[in-house]
């Protein structure tokens, strides 16, 4: 019954939020604020479910509290056995609710809703490294693919026997960075590379960065900085992209708001043939790039408030190994395992996805006391 009350007391309190967040957005002012329009019509989502909920919940203690009535008080024996199975019912659901508005509670990365940009770089092993970086793009390639999502490559390095030394490539679609951001990290893969004559298990690895999407008005860029310098491409897309400069290079002067110092930042894309369009995702990634500097000190405090938080955002953390032997994969932030390699390289990763967000979930709750 306390943890009943601790649960309505909380969603009690925001309730007068939610309905003073309702009539804001309605109003002009706020809607000509585009900023602030966007995370108030944000936030009013997130309070509309935790109130669905809230309604959910009173309903189903109420439901309890009415069967109960009806047991001690009611002499009928049919009316008794339909009280007798809605008490059940009730019962059963009552800690799924309290468990879905307690994760609800749960304060939200803002971040999570973004779009993300995301790089993969062959580390230590040479062309097997190249070749595992191309295997991890693959994956997320065809998890991208099951969610709907759109993925589009910014630039490419490939490697001499395949695979790529490096990629970067932009996805969007829904709550994307809320679900990818586990992944970034040190991949590691053991198995023995098809160049091996002697048949020796090597290990090799590839480091994956996954950064949310600035939006416009969370980075100033001075476009009237920006140098722009065209060349020919030399990405896929046939012989046709070779007879246009359709590639685009920036360079922008940003000063480093930690050290104070101004430093050259230098951004290519060949992604198509059209020089606007490149141009276009030139900036994004130059908004990106930005935007991840800058708030690097903000997410190295959540790390270290956090230590033992999967979604650290350290870069040179190992966090997975795919052993093929062994046809396994495990993460070691949880130490969670799956036996289906193959699987998981199809682009079967939302279990192993889950499992870190509930980890994750179980981590804040803890925080947050609730």
């Amino acid at each position: 019954m306390a943890e009943q009350n601790s649960i309505l007391q909380k969603l009690d309190g925001l309730e007068s939020r939610y309905e003073e967040v309702a009539t804001l957005i309605t109003d002009p002012d706020v809607i000509a604020d585009q900023e602030r329009y966007v995370r108030l019509t944000k936030e009013y989502k997130d309070l509309e479910d935790i109130m669905d909920a809230r309604r959910r919940y009173i309903n189903c203690i109420n439901a309890i509290q009415e069967a109960k009535d009806i047991l001690n008080n009611e002499t009928d024996a049919d009316l008794k056995e339909m009280a007798r199975e809605e008490l059940q019912s009730n019962e059963t659901l009552q800690p799924q609710l309290e468990e879905e508005i307690k994760i609800a509670l749960v304060p939200k990365d803002p971040e999570d809703a973004k779009n993300v940009q995301m790089e993969i770089r062959a580390g230590t092993g040479g062309d097997e490294a190249a070749l595992f970086a191309g295997d991890l793009f693959n994956m997320y390639k065809k998890f991208c693919d099951s969610k709907g999502w759109t993925l589009s490559i910014t630039s490419v390095s490939e490697g001499a026997v395949g695979g790529f030394k490096e990629i970067d490539f932009a996805v969007s679609g829904t709550d994307v960075y809320g679900i990818l951001k586990y992944e970034s990290g040190v991949h590691r893969v053991q198995r023995v590379p098809a160049t091996e004559t002697q048949g020796r298990m090597h290990t090799s690895a590839a480091t994956v960065a996954v950064l949310p999407e600035a939006d416009k008005f969370e980075v100033n860029i001075n476009e009237g900085d920006i140098k722009w310098d065209t060349f020919r491409s030399s990405g896929a897309g046939g012989q046709n992209v070779n007879k246009v400069e359709s590639g685009v290079r920036l360079r922008y002067p940003w000063k480093n708001p930690n050290t104070g110092e101004t430093e050259e930042i230098l951004i290519e894309c060949t992604e198509t043939r059209d020089q606007p369009k490149n141009k276009e995702r030139a900036l994004s990634r130059l908004r990106t790039f930005i935007y991840d500097r800058e708030h690097q000190k903000y997410v190295d405090d959540i790390a270290s408030r956090r230590k033992s938080l999967v979604s650290t955002g350290d870069r040179s953390a190992k966090i997975r190994t795919y052993n093929y032997q062994q046809g396994r994969v495990t993460d070691h932030r949880i130490g969670f395992t799956t036996h289906d390699l193959q699987g998981f390289l199809a682009g079967n990763i939302q279990e192993m996805i889950d499992a870190l967000t509930v980890a994750e979930n179980a981590e804040r709750m803890k925080e947050t006391e609730l």
